[in-house]
């Protein structure tokens, strides 16, 4: 791959790292799945991704949603695949197409037409009859984007089918049906986790990680497959992922995972970037457990991290239901059109904290992933004794001898972690070792760090810093700023070679503190630091501005921007999506400060919030524990199931349709599975976790009438919920069911104002 056959300027794999136009480098991939977003939606959740730091899409092409029907294969609205490949490749982005034909994505049949499934044939297998009905897809598939897999085209990777055990020789033949349709890359891949037996040299073993999962019993713990996601280590597969639906017996080989570093470098295709819910079992990662895993794996020796899902989505209505179900054979029900999956990019196109969270992560690995991908990953020699282990610090290195990436892993969800204290590292780099900090120091619980060891900037090197690397500034040529994060409860320490020295910059307000080559930080806010007089800089951010922080690209360069709104880059520059006018404040390296950028409204449409009247319409009655169970997991309600109705009515013009406007519906509520309906026709639905629930509702007629219909939560059903839901459900002395607020969002694009000239 990349270097024969499917020779590639532009992406090569070697053993233990990935090049990027000739270059070393960390990809990011993020999921996302055009079919289950609307189609004028596609443009803005890509420019989100590409702000957020991922660099390659990847998405399943779910047949079922292209031919529902046996010779009607459309690729029409949302199925024009084509054009969202087309549209990645103008954003800049990267494509890896997930081509199946099989890829489970929480779809019936795992994605197969239902005539598919019935087809008696031997599925997914080298049975000819199934390999013509593959051919067939294929070929349309090819029809459609053949010219876009050039050498030179967006597709640089293409997935053969997906948690697939035991036929190394299917793959293979999966393959030479997709060269022969015309789909080729300079990647093939196969999901290799669950020790998977994979053909030897023909595809890129991708592995995963999910710190919880909603694919295991309700009342079972937190199994030990999720919680092993949580402490650096050097194995890569995971037994546990779509073990509910492994029905072969698969030899303990180690299966692919004996290829990295000898042949492949260890990739990821799936680290959790939320979770779905199944009606049984409803986890509910926050923000912090999502990275936590992300850097762990980082941590680990990541050549490439891969995301799944990065942006949720809305299932298609079908003719009855995309979805896994009990009725279709699964052993999880999930949500009808719900598949928003907690992403970072929710089903509404509204940024979640893990977007946040993660979006540090990648500018970190945009700006260091060159060097960063050349460093071994070590571990050290005290290390957690089992995933029991809440005592011993969790941490890695990333070094190449000289230098290095220095990784603290100190937060997992279920079972707390406290403060570590005294905690001082002894690091072997080359012919010495570096101490620091200099004493012994907390670390405290929620610690995900990424500290410097040996960094150079420009013609100057940092000794090491207790604040996370960010990114690296450039800007005008000759005056590098390098971009710490201070850690939450942690001093800020840093320390030069030799003789430098270090000050507060005069248009910083800050104070530091110099003892021999180190100096602490004492400031709340962004402090830029001088060294040697001006030969490079360093600007800290404070724990507390750390989530607002977003590094873009521009024409002139890297640049880092402060905004708690959404924001991305197109050729004009700045672009805001926001209910009010965004305050966004732009670093200008030149004057050492941040500066507030002017913007402009991109419509007339004036933006706002406004709360709905709801109206109670009907009342269910008290609801049953159980609707049934397969293989002892609840079963959803299904739609002739009592629920209570509420009309929502919100001020005229409120629904008015403008172009460039959204709008958002968010529900607080309770009760077990809700429906959003329009003039009487559901087109959304949930299941209850304890969080707010956000619609989409720009296409919707403005004249619409908007009920949502809510089936009641018994106190004991035998569901898992989150934590917080739980108790709510528990110290409940009647059913749940309800609606405390609903809010209508009216956000518009709002555009940088540049300063214009006249003669």
């Amino acid at each position: 791959m990349t270097t024969e056959v499917d020779r590639s300027e532009h992406i090569r794999l070697s053993n233990h790292f990935v090049e990027i136009d000739g270059i070393p480098s960390i990809p990011v991939s993020g999921e996302i799945h055009y079919s289950r977003i609307p189609r004028d939606q596609w443009e803005e959740r890509l420019r989100l991704m590409k702000a957020g730091g991922i660099t390659v899409v990847a998405t399943y092409l779910i047949w079922i949603h292209h031919e529902e029907t046996r010779g009607n294969v459309r690729f029409d609205g949302n199925l024009d695949v084509a054009a969202f490949v087309e549209l990645c490749g103008e954003i800049g982005l990267d494509v890896v197409l997930r081509i199946g034909p099989w890829c489970h994505g929480e779809v019936r049949n795992g994605g197969f037409p239902d005539w598919v499934q019935a087809s008696g044939v031997g599925l997914r297998t080298d049975d000819p009859a199934y390999l013509e009905l593959v051919r067939s897809w294929f070929s349309a598939l090819g029809d459609e984007l053949a010219p876009l897999c050039a050498t030179d085209g967006p597709v640089i990777g293409i997935q053969l089918e997906n948690e697939l055990y035991d036929q190394p020789e299917h793959i293979r033949t999966l393959k030479h049906l997709a060269r022969k349709a015309g789909l080729n890359a300079p990647v093939w891949t196969a999901t290799a986790w669950g020790s998977a037996q994979l053909p030897t040299g023909e595809v890129l073993p991708l592995y995963g990680g999910y710190g919880d999962g909603f694919w295991v019993d309700a009342d079972s713990p937190w199994d030990p497959t999720f919680r092993a996601h949580y402490f650096f280590s050097h194995t890569w597969d995971d037994p546990g992922i779509g073990a509910d639906l492994r029905n072969v017996a698969v030899e303990e080989t180690g299966g692919s995972e004996a290829l990295i570093g000898t042949v492949f470098p260890p990739a990821t295709c799936e680290i959790g970037g939320g979770m779905a819910t199944a009606y049984h079992r409803r986890p509910r990662p926050s923000a912090l457990d999502i990275a936590a895993v992300a850097q762990t794996k980082i941590g680990n020796g990541s050549a490439w991290q891969g995301y799944y899902m990065f942006a949720g989505g809305t299932n298609p209505a079908g003719i009855s239901g995309m979805q896994e179900s009990h009725a279709t054979g699964y052993p999880n029900d999930l949500p009808r059109f719900d598949y928003d999956f907690a992403a970072p990019i929710s089903a509404s196109g509204q940024l979640n904290e893990s977007f946040a969270a993660l979006r540090s992560q990648h500018a970190f690995l945009r700006a260091f992933g060159g060097s960063l991908s050349t460093m071994p990953s070590t571990l050290p020699d005290v290390r957690p004794r089992d995933v029991d282990d809440t005592t011993t610090l969790r941490w890695a290195l990333r070094s190449d001898g000289a230098s290095g990436v220095l990784f603290i892993g100190w937060h997992q969800p279920h079972v707390p972690l406290p403060p570590v204290p005294g905690v001082q590292f002894d690091i072997n780099l080359g012919n010495d070792r570096v101490t620091f900090p200099t004493g012994p120091i907390d670390i405290p619980s929620g610690t995900l760090a990424r500290w410097p060891l040996r960094f150079h900037i420009g013609s100057e090197r940092l000794e090491w810093a207790t604040a996370s690397l960010l990114t690296l500034l450039d800007q005008d040529g000759n005056r590098p700023t390098l971009v710490l994060q201070a850690e939450p409860g942690i001093p800020v320490q840093l320390a030069l070679t030799g003789d430098a020295s270090l000050a507060v910059a005069p248009e910083s307000v800050g104070s530091i503190e110099h003892c021999g080559n180190y100096w602490t930080l004492d400031s709340s806010d962004c402090v830029t630091l001088t060294v040697n007089d001006g030969s490079a800089d360093i600007l800290i951010l404070p724990a507390a501005r750390a989530a607002d922080a977003w590094v873009l690209e521009s024409d002139t360069g890297r640049e880092l921007v402060l905004s708690a709104e959404p924001i991305w880059t197109d050729a004009d520059g700045l672009v805001a999506r926001s209910s009010d006018r965004p305050a966004v404040e732009r670093y200008v390296p030149a004057q050492r400060t941040l500066v507030f950028v002017a913007f402009s409204a991109h419509s007339d449409a004036a933006p706002f919030m406004t709360e709905a009247v709801v109206t109670p319409l009907t009342q269910a009655p008290p609801p049953p524990t159980e609707y049934g169970s397969v293989s002892g997991r609840s079963s959803a309600p299904d739609d002739q199931a009592p629920a209570s109705t509420y009309l929502l009515e919100f001020p005229p013009d409120a629904r008015r349709p403008d172009d460039g406007v959204n709008l958002v519906l968010t529900l607080q509520w309770e009760g077990d599975v809700g429906r959003l309906a329009v003039d009487g026709t559901v087109i959304a639905d949930r299941f209850w976790d304890g969080s707010e629930w956000t619609v989409l509702l720009s296409d919707i007629p403005a004249d619409a009438m908007l009920t949502v219909e809510i089936v009641p939560l018994s106190p004991e059903s035998p569901i898992h919920l989150p934590a917080d839901a739980d108790r709510r459900r528990r110290q409940a002395l009647h059913p749940l069911d309800g609606i405390s607020g609903a809010t209508l969002t009216r956000s518009v694009i709002w555009r940088e104002a540049h300063a214009t000239t006249t003669d």
